[in-house]
């Protein structure tokens, strides 16, 4: 069997996206040395963190060195982000990018940051959910090269956060900002990482820096989940506060509640407790990517360990306390083994209080009352 490699990277157009919230992705067709096709899904800032890793694996190629000796193509910095008319612009550059990138010598064309760059994620082979209220609005590349301008709408409004406390840049991927300051958020990120712009500066700020502007609370943060979803640990974590769970690497746990913040609540037995986002990955997931981001930024901090955070609003946020999800978890897990039991339910044994199936107990898991933290 022959090394594995990229024979060619075809840009197919874009998808206009709603969850968790408005953001574009590019569909690039990968045909691989076996002549199989695949598609994937790539926003625009996890291509330029791919770019910029490949300039430091090769900085003679990437002309660090003397700039006549570059080869690897040029890819211009997120710009102000102005929407769909951006997302539609880009589509020559990222073309032209791909190609030139399949061009360069095997020792790049066929490095492993490419290859896993453009393997196929779990999140690719995801279909829109029914529930979703909006679904992904597809934008394929014109056969002859020319854009259609009656598919361009109006630009996003992107959301506005303030800054609680003084963030320091860290890597040259952050962003630092100060107290007060108004920043625009263009990409929320699982990790707790979120890509934001201000005036003339752009990069990675995490979010429990930032808060909205008409309310303590993130609209956008989804419901518990107490039949959980299976994720595996890739970094090992040693609790700092007394509601977060210690893991070694290499464990399996549920995740029960996906906070934006990047510190998810996760469950082992009847245990739960916060979990960093950054150190977890579900179980078949190539873990070389997850581990160059954690190498370069790592996780996020806590809202809770922040020093000197300043809100504009008169209460903090509405959090579940560690021992509201216990107790639901538990009520989740005792009664899905009672319906998993065989033999009829007695005229006079509930259902459950949250409900009759796993759905509403998910949908009434916050209903039962929220915890100031």
């Amino acid at each position: 069997m022959g090394d594995t490699f990229i024979r060619h990277v075809a840009l197919l157009g874009f998808e206009k996206r709603f969850v968790p919230s408005q953001h574009y992705v590019y569909m690039f067709l990968v045909k691989w040395q076996d002549l199989s096709e695949k598609v994937v899904y790539r926003r625009f800032t996890e291509i330029y963190e791919f770019h910029k890793l490949l300039k430091e694996m090769f900085p003679i190629e990437a002309g660090e060195i003397n700039p006549e000796s570059r080869i690897i193509p040029h890819l211009p910095a997120p710009r102000w982000f102005d929407g769909q008319r951006a997302a539609e612009s880009r589509q020559g550059t990222l073309t032209e990018y791909c190609n030139a990138l399949m061009g360069l010598p095997a020792k790049i064309s066929r490095c492993p940051h490419l290859l896993d760059f453009f393997k196929v994620r779990p999140d690719d082979l995801k279909l829109p959910s029914d529930s979703q209220v909006k679904k992904p609005e597809t934008y394929l590349m014109p056969k002859d090269g020319k854009s259609n301008a009656a598919d361009i709408t109006s630009p996003i409004i992107l959301q506005t956060y303030r800054a609680i406390a003084d963030h320091g840049k860290n890597s040259a991927s952050e962003m630092a900002v100060a107290t007060g300051d108004i920043v625009e958020v263009v990409e929320k990120s699982e990790s707790g990482w979120w890509f934001c712009q201000m005036k003339a500066k752009r990069g990675w700020v995490p979010a429990s820096f930032l808060e909205p502007l008409d309310s303590p609370d993130e609209a956008e943060d989804p419901e518990p989940n107490y039949a959980g979803e299976p994720y595996i640990t890739i970094k090992a974590y040693t609790a700092v506060e007394e509601d977060e769970m210690s893991l070694s690497q290499g464990e399996t746990i549920e995740v029960i509640h996906k906070l934006l913040d990047g510190w998810w609540v996760v469950r082992k037995e009847d245990v739960t407790g916060y979990f960093p986002s950054m150190y977890l990955q579900k179980s078949g997931q190539d873990p070389a990517q997850a581990q160059r981001q954690i190498k370069g930024r790592g996780a996020p901090p806590r809202r809770s360990t922040i020093r000197n955070a300043h809100s504009i609003h008169q209460r903090s946020r509405k959090r579940l306390s560690q021992d509201s999800y216990r107790r639901n978890s538990v009520r989740f897990l005792q009664q899905r083994r009672r319906l998993a039991q065989p033999g009829p339910q007695s005229a006079g044994s509930p259902r459950g209080e949250f409900g009759a199936d796993e759905a509403g107990l998910r949908a009434r898991g916050v209903a039962r009352g929220r915890d100031r933290r």
